[in-house]
């Protein structure tokens, strides 16, 4: 402290000529501005027209189900948006994979199934289907082609027991893919796997190799049997018809002929009557005219001479009209 005027010397430091006041950098200005504007174009998205999308905030679904469109949400990481194809059909093989049918392997445990005349089959199940329910296919199952495959496995193998080889293999596997389809799409409604299924088609279906010659042989024998019931069945459609139409015929010409007889009687018989009746009347007159009628049918039909009273005949009139003698042979 100074003696003189009692107060302390205020000591400061002189200011360096460089030293400025803190400014900061325009580039990272542009960058933040930039950066923040990225982050707002996130509330923005676009749905094309063969999607639907999902919109989660913080892990829980608040839109289980966004039309194509343009869209507006809470910008990322609060809402997240998770798009699908729902239109798009996804492919799945039940039975072995198509590259093994193609490179001629069989997987034996997932391939065969056993009929309801405890027989073995091989067979192969293509199934299609689509996204139903986006929210359910995207967080109800874990993996959601194994529970359809799940479902239409076991389906299959209910309606195949129930079915001997025979109709497996011919006739009943329309019905059979039918029913799983229904079936199937009911199980997967049940465990809400958003789901649905489009077509299942028996792909494949054959006997196991060791029995594959006995199988041809039924089937070959079986095949000859249709054709011979066919061929049988096709001659008695023809002669049948036939045999039909000639009765019929003859019939038609019997009752024609029993009319016709019938008629021709009863107007001989008419006729005879009424000349009965006439000849009654004036017996000499009728008589004339029946002999005079009579020798108007005959005469036409014969070669006639007539002579006068006197007998007199001329022998040359014999040969008029007869076709002249041939002449001699050398």
């Amino acid at each position: 402290m100074s003696a003189t005027t009692g107060y302390a010397p205020i000591l400061s430091e002189p200011r360096g000529s460089g030293d400025v006041p803190f400014r900061p950098d325009p580039r990272i200005k542009r960058i933040a501005g930039a950066i923040l504007v990225l982050w707002l174009l996130t509330c923005v998205y676009i749905v094309s027209p063969e999607q639907q999308a999902v919109v989660t905030r913080f892990g829980a679904v608040t839109e289980p189900r966004v039309m194509p469109g343009i869209h507006i949400s809470l910008p990322w990481p609060i809402d997240r948006v998770t798009k699908l194809k729902v239109q798009q059909l996804q492919r799945l093989v039940v039975g072995g994979d198509i590259p093994d049918g193609v490179l001629g392997r069989t997987q034996p445990l997932q391939s065969q199934w056993i009929t309801g005349d405890q027989n073995i089959i091989n067979m192969r199940v293509v199934v299609q289907y689509s996204v139903s329910v986006p929210s359910d296919y995207l967080f109800r199952s874990q993996d959601v082609a194994k529970a359809v495959g799940a479902a239409v496995e076991s389906e299959m193998a209910r309606r195949i027991a129930t079915r001997d080889v025979d109709a497996v293999l011919t006739t009943e596997k329309a019905a059979i893919q039918e029913e799983v389809r229904a079936a199937a799409q009911k199980r997967i409604n049940d465990y809400r796997a958003g789901v649905l299924l489009s077509t299942i088609n028996i792909e494949s279906v054959t006997p196991p190799p060791e029995a594959a010659d006995a199988f041809r042989d039924v089937a070959s024998a079986r095949a000859d049997a249709v054709r011979i019931v066919n061929q049988a069945e096709g001659y008695a459609n023809d002669v049948i018809p036939k045999a039909r139409g000639e009765a019929r015929q003859l019939i038609e010409q019997s009752e024609a002929y029993k009319e016709k007889s019938i008629n021709s009687a009863s107007g001989d018989a008419a006729r005879f009557s009424a000349l009965e009746a006439e000849y009654a009347k004036a017996a000499q007159v009728t008589s004339e005219r029946l002999y005079a009628e009579a020798m108007e049918q005959i005469l036409p039909k014969i070669k006639k001479m007539i002579v006068d009273h006197n007998g007199n005949l001329d022998l040359t009139i014999l040969r008029k009209g007869d076709p002249p003698p041939a002449a001699p042979k050398k």
